[in-house]
């Protein structure tokens, strides 16, 4: 099982990926919505805000109201940034949960 620091260290890297590519994550994901991401073995979340491609407030701490809702294991999340799991399978199989709007969710498959 992952640490709350090594999930913490997972989702800073996935920002920094999406900083780091942030004309090709706009063109991807140009909306603005509030975004969490819930670790279920660990019993915490983070929330935050996904801005033209970028996640920005990461924080620790769930957001209930959250447009994006991603829920997994810490060990699932940690391999996912790492890409030591496809996300697309990790996603149809169940082992990574995604809550969103439909249009949101296509504009999200986009990343997957």
């Amino acid at each position: 099982m992952a640490t709350v620091e090594e999930c913490r260290a997972a989702l800073e890297k996935l920002a920094a990926k999406l900083a780091a590519n942030a004309v090709e994550a706009r063109e991807k994901l140009d909306f603005d919505r509030s975004l969490a991401c819930r670790i279920t073995d660990l019993g915490i979340a983070f929330h935050g805000q996904l801005q033209n491609g970028q996640i920005t407030g990461l924080s620790e701490g769930d957001d209930p109201r959250a447009k994006i809702k991603l829920t997994s294991t810490s060990d699932d999340l940690v391999a996912l940034v790492a890409g030591q799991l496809n996300a697309m399978s990790a996603w149809t199989s169940g082992r990574v949960k995604i809550e969103a709007g439909v249009f949101d969710l296509l504009k999200l498959r986009k990343l997957l």
